[in-house]
């Protein structure tokens, strides 16, 4: 667990010294996936690090797998910015020229291709349709299926190039490819820096504090920002409605004025109360519960600045248009368990109620309450599945090394 300090702390400080964004992403995904080895080894006495675990993850688990997703759509960006580089040196014909530059095959490459000539039949010049195209390559190019969905898709894309900074075609839509990238890395490292080092504090407490009790974590782990008083409080509700159907997730409607901090130092007792507890639903009822509690100070405090930042960046442009646009075809592994926004939409009801519209469009992942209901639906996906996520994501290799041809 020492060995957790330093390789929790190299991404942000690396990020510091320049490195990409997939390097860095590359070092999140595998802290978290340290993290998550040694939070299960806390609360499964049959768990080995590096194995899997029948009980129900702890959020740690879901981690890795979330940001490899991440992961995969700065390895869109690099590759859409390689295809805007090329086409710098040498324009392209066609946009099935411009994707010959790029290793596509089978069903990705058809998706790509279709959603780049419909962008080149709205106008947009080969290259940057091209390179638009490709920021889905790691997407659920089913979702482009239905008609509609790929329609609002490329409106949508279309009308982000039109209002892109820049004058010339391929710094417009660098402009949305940079925005694509920026707003994924940042929020990755906005989220392992908060969560993330604070399991990393918590760890280092745990392991020179001798006999661990959750009273103890609430009365002598210090996490700033946390307020004693919130987490007893917090604690507390957990314990009384870990049952309750649907289990705590309005955080804010519960305790108005928490800091989601409170949340977290209460997340880390309700693990130690499950490690205590031999019962195994009562065990993984007090799991999901503090899985809760972390991925709210997750999504409403430390990425929402990251997806919906203040003061905008003359750069770029709208964070959370362009994530209105990819939020239809989002996808994550969850090891071998495939979830995606598109099933949730389909299998929920519509939002707009509107049938000239696909429901996956009426979701944006920038809006909080847009992507939490989602989010608490792939938890339950995994917990039903518990072992499918310890199959961890394989690194994602950085880019620099990708040339078009």
């Amino acid at each position: 667990m020492l060995l957790l300090s330093t390789t929790l702390s190299s991404p942000l400080a690396r990020a510091a010294e320049g490195t990409t964004p997939l390097e860095d992403n590359r070092r999140i995904t595998e802290g978290y996936i340290q993290l998550a080895n040694a939070f299960q080894t806390l609360l499964d006495p049959d768990f080995q690090p590096g194995g899997t675990s029948s009980l129900r993850p702890n959020w740690f688990v879901f981690a890795p797998h979330a940001s490899s997703a991440a992961g995969k759509g700065m390895l869109n960006a690099a590759m859409a910015r390689h295809l805007l580089d090329a086409a710098r040196g040498r324009p392209s014909l066609s946009v099935l020229e411009a994707l010959d530059r790029v290793d596509l095959v089978g069903s990705v490459r058809l998706s790509v291709e279709q959603l780049s000539l419909e962008l080149a039949a709205q106008g947009l010049p080969t290259d940057a349709a091209a390179s638009l195209g490709a920021l889905t390559t790691a997407m659920n190019a089913e979702a482009l299926v239905d008609p509609r969905t790929l329609a609002t898709t490329t409106t949508r894309l279309a009308s982000l190039y039109w209002g892109a900074p820049g004058l010339e075609p391929l710094d417009k839509a660098e402009a949305v490819v940079r925005t694509l990238e920026r707003t994924l890395n940042e929020g990755n490292v906005a989220i392992f820096a908060d969560i993330g080092g604070a399991a990393n504090a918590y760890l280092e407490w745990r392991q020179s504090a001798g006999e661990v009790t959750p009273g103890r974590v609430l009365a002598e782990f210090t996490l700033t920002g946390a307020r004693p008083e919130e987490t007893r409080l917090a604690y507390e509700y957990a314990l009384a409605h870990a049952h309750d159907t649907p289990r705590p997730h309005a955080f804010d409607q519960l305790f108005p004025g928490m800091d989601g901090r409170s949340l977290v130092v209460a997340a880390f007792a309700l693990y130690e109360r499950a490690r205590l507890t031999p019962e195994s639903s009562e065990r993984e009822a007090l799991i999901a519960v503090a899985n809760n509690s972390l991925a709210w100070r997750e999504q409403h405090d430390a990425v929402q600045p990251a997806f919906s930042p203040v003061v905008p960046r003359t750069d770029e442009v709208s964070r959370p248009e362009v994530m209105r646009m990819m939020t239809p075809m989002l996808v994550v592994y969850f090891g071998t368990l495939e979830w995606t926004l598109a099933d949730y939409a389909y299998a929920h009801e519509d939002r707009d109620g509107n049938p000239l519209t696909a429901p996956p469009t009426d979701y944006g992942w920038a809006t909080f309450w847009d992507r939490w209901p989602p989010i608490l639906d792939s938890f339950e996906g995994g917990y039903r599945e518990p072992t499918t996520l310890w199959v961890m994501p394989e690194p994602i290799e950085d880019p620099l090394a990708f040339r078009p041809r």
